[in-house]
């Protein structure tokens, strides 16, 4: 079974693309602290996967969530190579998100959702996976700065 579950934080806003067969493909980072602190250091470590969610979901990912979003998800982890500008292959790790969960509380940063469903429950949207070839499949590691991490 290849199933993740991960609650954590958007790094930056999601970027929307729109393949030419139409089909909208969101892909994000977010901060997941991990559930026990460094014996050495007494702090909380966290890990920053790299998402991407197709179609329907990967719309209401981009409409609904921000930078600083907290945001639930369930997926599968997909892993993948290419060979970068200097021919040396690069592996590579993402989520391909397939359910995505509002978990911000009512008062909190991101509203939208909440007009948009008419209630303060947790909202889901199922997506489909992807039909065809991964768009960013080519895509090369990603860079995150410690003053962008939303925590």
């Amino acid at each position: 079974m290849n199933q993740i579950n991960l609650i954590g934080n958007l790094t930056a806003d999601p970027t929307l693309t729109v393949s030419q067969s139409n089909l909208s493909i969101v892909s994000f980072n977010i901060g997941v602290q991990r559930p026990f602190k460094d014996k050495q250091s007494g702090e909380y470590q966290s890990d920053f996967p790299r998402c991407k969610a197709f179609g329907k979901t990967a719309e209401i990912i981009s409409e609904h969530f921000k930078k600083g979003s907290k945001i639930g998800l369930t997926g599968s982890v997909q892993t993948g190579s290419y060979e970068d500008k200097d021919g040396k292959k690069v592996y590579t790790t993402d989520v391909i998100v397939n359910q995505v969960t509002f978990v911000e509380r009512k008062n909190q940063q991101n509203n939208s959702y909440k007009q948009a469903y008419g209630n303060n429950q947790p909202q889901q949207a199922r997506g489909n996976p992807p039909v065809e070839p991964n768009p960013f499949e080519n895509g090369g590691p990603v860079d995150v700065n410690d003053d962008d991490l939303p925590f």
